[in-house]
């Protein structure tokens, strides 16, 4: 086994943190604890304990090298340069640099790469380094462009540098290096907790921070650090950060569990174990929510490896990143992937029944992921590499993919689980964005907020992996309303601006079934709908009323768009009531629904055509729609369909012709409601007051009732968050109520029940458990 450079010049053994942690003997010398977590951060960048020669650790470190070799070739010092494909303005070229500088940085210290202890291109990175701080990354240089590159870009991977080269760099660049990261990241970007400090980005701007006062021996700047991140840690009620039901927002508006809540994960997973055992310890006890997130918050997202991209914010538009010298896809499975690493790491500072259990999930992800297989994952170095060979060969079982409903009320997402199936809901509020563009990002993800539903299958696992967000009809989102009218790139605005002026969204679930609903206003258009989803046991059934709009352009729900890949073949079949994909399932329109159009098309894009930064390279692929049209200017329009993942015809065409299995008990703008006597099902969404079959509600609100055998569970929320008492009257006998939350009260039972619910103001679900 070879050891990496670093490792063998200091003769310290740092294969795992724990025995690093012993060394942090509180007597220990000051200098001899900065040295000791110095090394311990290298251990976690770089990597130690694998097999260099075999795989796939050797194929990466080659790549490393060939990398180095690459730039180090290419490297012409100029005065608005480093490399003459990465001019340092905009900003996003030092950041580039400096990765450029740390790729080399990688070839000379780790084993493997064809460089390892190479004088030469040593010698190559202090000249680059030397380059920065002379021209553009220095204390009193001025700042311009994206923020986010002089605080967050530039100085991680700088500090990373100085890190792993700390030895060779001398006492007059280590303290340029550090000047620089104090001018620009200076204590006050960390004293309050506000603008871009928050969420992920404080992570990363801790992280830095934390760094340079490793590099620097400066004790003051790691207590910054650390102490810096403990606003992170506490559930928010508003704006960026971690809610109590598991939701993440950045920016504000943006449901971001995916990208910048991998950010935080895995920036919070370093820095605990870089200061664990150490002067600097994390040990605010609410760091203990960051690990509860990982089962609460992540996990649900997460579909056999993929993180799903309603929870990606703006980095669905990336691709194939033109500056990206690894040519790595960023899909949902990369940000999927992210996440899993992140869970990895931050392992080691959980208790041993989070451990097996996280492990668990791990293994089943890693096994399952025939997409982008993780273990061999290209976005990953070795040190990630060894730490997910590691877990994948414990010996926990793999878990599989669980049953059941998460309804993420405060980021307006749903995620509903089956046996062979998951399926995804994205909504849009007065609190949550139609979509976030921004950098020349994402300009026209208008739609994918107006109820796109997106699902799959054990063998569908590339559905919106596949060049699907560069290629799909943006006006034809599956599951989707919209209003035809065509839409200017950046419509509404940047960062999360455009949001609907609508409050009722959410809904009500039991863990395993729900009634999710939307009140839509189109953006940009005069579109006005209401939308509900009831999620059940093999089906999501799909109601919309009240659609209506003044644009002079049709108006469409999309049933779905599903993507065939490049001239895919598979059959689509209709029968009365009811349309087969094969190898996808399908879908059951009651007798009313409309006509079902359908269309078999070939479309081409490049990732630039979405993203300023990515890939020009046109591909095409085929998409098979199906959409129901309400005509032009629709007037309290309406449709009802049934999705079935993975339902053969038979099963489809059962459905079809069993008029006892659904019964919809209202479906109009001020109820949608539904029953499924086989489930015991009843559920309704209430945008006004009223009485639909057996319910009765006093104020709008969502409900969800289920029927096993002489016993009845209600659940209750007021998505429109008043936090006004409501009133809700079951009509029929009742003989006690077996157990209830504090929220709800009791008024009376016996001929009907009747409870007062007081819902507070987050959109929670609310029970009730009587015995008929």
């Amino acid at each position: 086994m070879s050891l990496p450079l670093w490792s063998r010049r200091t003769f310290l053994s740092t294969t795992t943190a724990a025995a690093l942690t012993l060394a942090l003997a509180p007597q220990a010398h000051a200098a001899d604890e900065f040295e000791t977590l110095r090394l311990r951060w290298l251990d976690l960048q770089l990597g130690s304990g694998f097999d260099a020669g075999a795989e796939p650790y050797a194929s990466r470190l080659a790549e490393t090298g060939t990398l180095a070799r690459t730039f180090r070739a290419a490297m012409a010092p100029a005065t608005a340069s480093l490399w003459p494909d990465a001019p340092f303005d905009p900003p996003a070229g030092i950041s580039q640099s400096y990765s450029r500088l740390w790729t080399m940085t990688q070839a000379y210290a780790q084993p493997g790469t064809g460089l390892t202890g190479d004088t030469g291109l040593l010698a190559d990175v202090l000249r680059g380094l030397d380059h920065l701080s002379a021209t553009v990354y220095r204390a009193g240089a001025p700042r311009y462009g994206n923020w986010w590159e002089w605080q967050i870009g530039a100085p991680r991977l700088l500090m990373d540098i100085v890190a792993a080269l700390h030895p060779h760099l001398g006492a007059e660049r280590i303290a340029a290096a550090c000047a620089a990261v104090d001018h620009f990241v200076p204590d006050t970007v960390l004293r309050d907790y506000t603008g871009t400090s928050t969420g992920a980005n404080r992570v990363d701007l801790c992280r830095s921070v934390a760094l340079r006062g490793v590099v620097g021996a400066n004790p003051a700047k790691l207590a910054l650090a650390r102490d810096a991140l403990s606003p992170v840690f506490p559930y928010v009620t508003q704006g960026d950060g971690l809610y109590a039901d598991g939701s993440f927002v950045q920016h504000t508006w943006v449901a971001y569990s995916g990208t910048y809540g991998q950010v935080m994960l895995d920036g919070l997973g370093r820095l605990f174990t870089l200061l664990a055992g150490s002067t600097w310890a994390v040990t605010d006890p609410n760091r203990q929510i960051v690990l509860d997130s990982v089962e609460q918050a992540y996990a649900p997202l997460i579909y056999d490896g993929l993180m799903m991209d309603s929870v990606n914010g703006r980095a669905i538009s990336r691709g194939y990143l033109k500056n990206d010298d690894r040519r790595v896809m960023r899909s949902d499975h990369f940000h999927g992937q992210g996440v899993i690493a992140a869970m990895a790491l931050l392992a080691g500072g959980a208790s041993a029944a989070e451990r097996d259990r996280w492990h668990a999930r791990l293994k089943g992800w890693i096994e399952r992921d025939t997409v982008s297989p993780v273990l061999a994952a290209r976005q990953f170095g070795v040190a990630d590499l060894a730490r997910l060979h590691a877990v994948a060969a414990s010996p926990v079982p793999a878990a599989p993919e669980p049953t059941g409903h998460r309804l993420f009320a405060a980021m307006d997402r749903a995620v509903h689980r089956r046996p062979g199936w998951a399926a995804n809901i994205a909504m849009a509020s007065n609190r949550i964005t139609y979509y976030e563009c921004g950098n020349g990002e994402n300009p026209r993800g208008w739609h994918t907020g107006a109820g796109m539903l997106s699902w799959w299958t054990p063998s569908l696992g590339d559905q919106y992996t596949d060049w699907f967000w560069p290629t799909v009809d943006p006006y034809r989102l599956p599951g989707t309303t919209v209003s035809t009218k065509r839409l200017a790139d950046r419509a509404g605005g940047e960062w999360g601006a455009p949001r609907p002026a609508v409050r009722w969204v959410g809904g009500a679930t039991d863990g395993e079934y729900a009634a999710v609903g939307q009140h839509l206003k189109g953006l940009g258009s005069t579109l006005e709908a209401r939308k509900s989803w009831f999620c059940a046991a093999d089906a999501v059934i799909c109601l919309g009323a009240g659609i209506t709009a003044t644009d002079g352009v049709p108006v469409e729900t999309v049933v779905d768009n599903r993507l065939l890949g490049e001239g895919g073949t598979r059959a689509l079949t209709t029968g009365d009531g009811w349309a087969h994909l094969e190898g996808h399932g399908g879908w059951v329109l009651p007798a009313g629904s409309g006509d079902l159009r359908t269309l078999r098309e070939d479309r081409t894009g490049a990732w630039s055509d979405i993203n300023t930064t990515s890939s020009t390279e046109r591909v095409t692929r085929r998409y098979q729609t199906l959409w129901l049209d309400h005509g032009t200017d629709p007037v309290a329009a309406s449709y009802v369909y049934l999705l079935m993942p993975g339902a053969s015809p038979r099963t489809l065409a059962a459905r079809a012709a069993d008029p006892d299995w659904l019964s919809v008990l209202d479906n109009s703008a001020e109820r949608q409601a539904i029953a499924v006597p086989s489930l015991g099902l009843t559920a309704a969404n209430f945008w006004a007051a009223g009485t639909v079959g057996p319910l009765t509600v006093t104020a709008p609100a969502s409900a969800l009732v289920r029927r096993r055998r002489s016993v009845l569970d209600l659940r209750v929320s007021e998505p429109l968050r008043t936090g006004q008492p409501l009133e809700l009257l079951w009509a029929g006998p009742v003989r006690r109520v077996l157990s209830h939350d504090p929220s709800v009260e009791v008024l009376a039972t016996g001929r009907s029940l009747r409870l007062r619910i007081t819902p507070g103001t987050r959109g929670a679900t609310h029970r009730c458990e009587v015995l008929l």
